[in-house]
C-alpha cells in the first residue's frame, strides 16, 4: 500500500473538533471494534496492508500495525469505474503512548483529522492533496521503470524501503533521516522469502566480518533504489533540491567481489551429482557463462547449430547477446533440442513448465552436498566460467564481451587477479633464487596421491 503525509493538517486539532461541535456540524464517530479501543488494536496482526473501516462511501479510516509501528491512515476515492485510492497518514497510534492531539491521536481523533481531510479533498472537486512524499515517488520510479528487474525492484520496494521511508515529505527529507535507515538495514538480519501474509522470516546469520559485509553490501544495493527514485523526482521538477541524499554515501568496501569459483574437478563432480532433471541448466551455466533466469528463458529457436551460437534474448541488461559455444556446449544444445519444436523452452522444469526465481536452489545445494563440494551458488557457476577464461590467459575486454558485462572494469574486478599478466611474471621472475626452502618431496608426493 502506498502511504503518504499530508503535512496540510494542522499542527493541533483543537480548532477541527471545535468546528464539528458547532451546532448540527458535530460528526458522529463511527464505531469499529476493532479498532476503537487500544487493548483490541493490540491484538491485531502486523500486516502490510492497514485494517480499514468505512466512515462514507469512498472514505475509509485504516489502523496501519507494522512490527515497529503503528499509524492511523485514511483513504479517499472519488465515485467512478477504475478510480484510484488518495493515501495519507493522520499520525500515530496511543498504542503504547497517550494521545496528544498533535502527533499522537487517539481513535476519536483520527477519525476527525480523515474527516477534515476528506472535506479538503472535495472542496477541491477530488483533485489530490497533499505534499509530494517519498512513497509517491517511489510509485512514480516504478512506472518509469525500464529495466529487467521490475518485480524484485517492486518487492524491494514495498518491503523494506516504503514501510520506513513512505511517509517522509521527500522536499523536507533530512540527510540524518537516511543515513540512520541505512544503518538500521545494514544491522538487521537477512530477509528469507516468506509467504504471502505470514509474519516475515529472517535468516538466522553468525555476527562475522563477512557477514556483516554482506549486510553493509544488501544495505547499498536498497539505498541505490531510493536514491535512483528520488533523482528521478528532481529530474521531473518535483524536488527543489538533491542535496539531502546526495550527501549520504554507500557503506565503503562492503561490494568486495565474490570470489568463489569450481575447479575443473568440483565442477564435473557437481554436475554428476545433480538430479537428472536439473543437470543440463547446470551443464549449461558451466560452458556459457549465462545467468540463471538468462538459461530459463531459452527457446528452442535460441540455438543456432551453424554458428555454434546461442542467442540470449533476456539478460540482465536488457540488451540481448550471443553466446559463442564450443564443442561441447553445442552438444549440450543439440541434446537439449532434440525432438523439441521452435518455441518449446530448451531447458525446462520437470513438470515441461519454465524455471521460476529461486527454484534453482535446493536442487543444487543438493548436488553439491551429494558430490562433497563447498556450498555453492547458481552464479558462482557463472563465475566459473569466467575465472576458465581468465586461467587460460584470455584477453579482459573477451571475458567481459562473453559474459555480457556493461564495463570491462567489472570483468578486472573478478577476474584479473586469476589472469596471466606481464606485471605477475616480471615480478617472478626478478625476485626468485634465494633457495632457501627445501621441498619435501615424500610429503608432496604423498598428497599428490591422495
Amino acid at each position: 500500500m502506498s502511504v503518504c503525509v499530508h503535512r496540510n493538517l494542522p499542527v493541533d486539532i483543537t480548532e477541527v473538533f471545535r468546528k464539528f461541535r458547532k451546532g448540527s456540524g458535530v460528526a458522529r464517530t463511527v464505531v469499529d471494534t476493532r479498532m476503537a479501543k487500544r487493548e483490541q488494536r493490540l491484538k491485531l496482526a502486523p500486516r502490510k496492508e492497514p485494517y480499514w473501516m468505512m466512515l462514507n462511501e469512498g472514505e475509509h479510516l485504516g489502523y496501519y500495525r507494522g512490527k515497529r509501528v503503528a499509524k492511523w491512515v485514511a483513504r479517499f476515492r472519488m465515485p467512478g469505474k477504475g478510480v484510484p485510492y488518495q493515501h495519507t497518514t493522520l499520525g500515530e497510534v496511543d498504542d503504547v503512548a497517550d494521545a496528544d492531539g498533535k502527533i499522537i491521536l487517539d481513535f476519536k481523533q483520527a477519525q476527525t483529522v480523515a474527516r477534515q481531510w476528506f472535506e479538503d479533498i472535495h472542496r477541491q472537486q477530488g483533485r489530490k492533496l497533499g505534499t509530494y512524499t517519498v512513497s509517491q515517488a517511489l510509485d512514480d520510479y516504478l512506472d518509469a521503470f525500464q529495466g529487467k528487474d521490475l518485480d524484485n525492484t517492486r518487492r524491494r520496494i514495498d518491503a523494506i524501503i516504503r514501510p520506513d521511508m513512505g511517509h517522509h515529505e521527500a522536499a523536507r527529507l533530512e540527510t540524518q533521516a537516511i543515513v540512520d535507515w541505512r544503518n538500521r538495514l545494514a544491522a538487521s538480519q537477512a530477509r528469507l522469502r516468506t509467504a504471502k501474509g505470514a509474519d516475515q522470516n529472517f535468516r538466522e546469520t553468525p555476527d562475522t566480518e563477512e557477514a556483516r559485509r554482506r549486510r553493509k553490501a544488501s544495505a547499498n544495493r536498497i539505498l541505490t533504489i531510493l536514491k535512483a527514485a528520488l533523482n528521478l523526482a528532481y529530474r521531473n521538477g518535483k524536488i527543489p533540491s538533491d542535496n539531502a541524499w546526495r550527501r549520504v554515501k554507500p557503506f565503503p568496501k562492503a561490494d568486495a567481489p565474490k570470489l568463489r569459483y569450481l575447479t575443473d574437478d568440483e565442477a564435473r563432480r557437481l554436475s554428476n551429482a545433480c538430479d537428472p532433471s536439473f543437470r543440463p541448466l547446470v551443464q549449461a551455466a558451466l560452458l556459457t557463462g549465462a545467468r540463471y533466469s538468462e538459461l530459463a528463458a531459452l527457446e528452442v529457436r535460441d540455438f543456432d547449430y551453424q554458428a555454434h551460437t546461442l542467442w540470449l534474448r533476456e539478460t540482465k541488461a536488457g540488451k540481448a547477446r550471443a553466446v559463442y559455444l564450443e564443442e561441447e556446449g553445442v552438444k549440450l544444445m543439440e541434446n537439449a533440442s532434440l525432438g523439441k519444436k521452435h518455441r518449446d523452452l530448451l531447458f525446462p522444469r520437470p513438470d515441461g513448465e519454465k524455471w521460476g526465481p529461486s527454484q534453482q536452489a535446493r536442487p543444487l545445494a543438493a548436488a553439491c552436498e551429494a558430490a562433497k563440494v563447498e556450498p555453492a551458488g547458481f552464479h558462482d557457476l557463472r563465475r566459473t566460467y569466467g575465472a576458465r577464461l581468465a586461467l587460460r590467459g584470455v584477453p579482459m575486454a573477451v571475458i567481459a564481451e562473453a559474459l555480457g558485462h556493461a564495463d570491462e572494469r567489472i570483468t578486472r574486478r573478478h577476474y584479473a587477479h586469476l589472469s596471466k599478466s606481464y606485471v605477475a611474471d616480471t615480478v617472478r621472475e626478478a625476485v626468485r633464487g634465494l633457495d632457501i626452502i627445501k621441498n619435501k618431496k615424500s610429503n608432496l608426493y604423498m598428497m599428490d596421491r591422495k
